[in-house]
């Protein structure tokens, strides 16, 4: 595929202005494919899972149960959800598959698990006739199984559904993440409002009581289990996503892998998972030893691997948007400032200063749009951007365009604020070698669009030095 930025004259379509966000699809003629009876059907059944998952742990825990256990367990939430955030900011996603993907963990995914882990343990009980055996079985064998595959089909929906969201590894992160986030808070209601009913029948109070040891264990020391866990389907589904776009030769090999990496993650997260949860029976310090050997690194690693991609993300934005420039789509400086989040936030923070919440916002959907294209011409050079390159680029072109007078000062003032310092240099204004600095900035005369350009290096020099 020929990856070459179109020219900006005859922007402007008979038919207007595209918007990237909405996929331009024709009017559907039966009104169950309509989008709203879509969404309408979908917040249903989330609603509806959430009253009855909610209703059963209530039953379970007692009101005053439920409510302390609803205290505690709301704690990690907003510090996960942020870190998620935080790991999309370079290109996020929609709030709407956050939102989708929180309550599906939360609701849809915590009631299938409940019943399904109730009925499996149950069933082999009566099978066994041994209780005991039954309740390990469920916990290291069962529970792994069936709560990894309730949170992977959020992320299946999403990587079915909403194809144009879903385009690299983050974004199946993120989603995975959001997903078990939603699921550990369900789960933690749940078991920090059964400590608290023991704790209530036995009067234990304070530091040594179960509800204490449960929330230390839970919410202090593993927060990220969960979350850990799913991760490692999303990015399963994330590389599958990589490759979907993927045209020309080994067409049949592509589809397989798309089949076996979400497979392949989802089979480790399980295994994690058992493992995790069977640290218990490894004796009396096993818990201690599978957190020290296997969590602790784990995490480790898989967000040292997470924050190395956010960066190789922004590097691939600076090294596909000169391609605009050069075209003329973009200003000479706006790639400079759009790989950077320090410079992003600069041009935010100027962009709301000047013109308010309005003019932050433009200029967050320019920077959107703007990453979006790079990774997208990204993905056209490497063969794997799919059919539809050419009409994407297109629209996030057109977006750009018509957000470029209010986000263009903006992104200017932020990458002369985070360019680097340029270093001393020699000139020679009478003969001799003399030293004198560059000029970091440029005019504030110069209108925008004109920056970076040559610096007039014979002005006053400071110091006479030889070199």
């Amino acid at each position: 595929m020929a990856i070459s930025p179109t020219s900006p004259a005859g922007l402007t379509s008979p038919a207007g202005p595209t918007d990237p966000a909405g996929p331009g699809c024709p009017a559907q003629s039966r009104w169950w494919q309509r989008a709203f009876v879509r969404y309408g059907a979908l917040i249903t059944l989330l609603a509806l899972s959430g009253l009855v998952i909610l209703a059963l742990v209530r039953q379970e825990t007692g009101t005053e149960g439920f409510l302390v256990g609803l205290g505690l367990a709301v704690l990690p939430v907003p510090l996960l959800l942020a870190a998620f955030r935080w790991l999309d900011r370079v290109d996020p996603g929609p709030w709407r598959n956050l939102l989708f993907s929180f309550a599906w963990g939360a609701f849809a995914a915590a009631l299938m698990a409940i019943v399904a882990n109730s009925f499996a343990t149950r069933w082999i009980a009566t099978a066994t006739a041994d209780p005991a055996s039954a309740d390990t079985l469920g916990t290291t064998v069962i529970a792994p199984v069936v709560e990894e595959t309730a949170k992977a089909a959020a992320v299946l929906l999403v990587f079915l559904f909403r194809r144009r969201d879903f385009t690299r590894v983050l974004d199946g992160v993120v989603i995975a993440g959001v997903t078990a986030t939603g699921f550990a808070f369900t789960e933690n209601i749940l078991y920090l409002g059964t400590a608290f009913g023991t704790d209530q029948l036995s009067g234990d109070r304070g530091i040594a009581s179960v509800t204490a040891a449960t929330f230390f264990v839970r919410i202090v020391m593993s927060p990220f289990a969960h979350p850990l866990f799913t991760v490692l389907t999303g990015i399963g589904f994330g590389f599958a996503a990589l490759s979907a776009g993927a045209d020309s030769g080994g067409r049949r090999v592509r589809r397989i892998g798309r089949v076996l990496l979400p497979l392949a993650g989802l089979l480790l997260a399980m295994g994690l998972h058992a493992l995790w949860n069977g640290s218990a029976s490894f004796g009396e310090y096993g818990f201690f030893a599978v957190y020290a050997a296997f969590m602790v690194p784990a995490f480790g690693l898989l967000t040292w691997l997470l924050i190395w991609t956010r960066q190789r993300e922004l590097s691939t934005v600076r090294a596909e948007l000169p391609a605009y420039v050069a075209a003329g789509w973009l200003a000479p400086a706006e790639p400079l400032a759009l790989g950077s989040m320090r410079a992003r936030r600069i041009a935010r923070d100027h962009a709301r200063h000047l013109g308010g919440r309005e003019a932050a916002r433009t200029l967050a959907e320019y920077e959107s749009y703007a990453t979006s294209l790079a990774l997208l011409r990204h993905r056209g050079r490497r063969g794997r951007a799919g059919a539809d390159f050419t009409v994407r680029e297109r629209q996030l072109l057109d977006a750009l365009w018509h957000r470029r007078a209010a986000a263009g000062p903006a992104l200017d003032h932020a990458a002369r604020a985070t360019a680097p310092p340029v270093p001393w240099i020699p000139v020679q204004p009478w003969g001799a070698v003399q030293w004198a600095p560059a000029p970091a900035h440029r005019p504030p005369h110069q209108p925008y669009g004109s920056w970076p350009v040559p610096v007039n290096q014979t002005g006053p020099v400071p110091m006479n030095r030889q070199p």
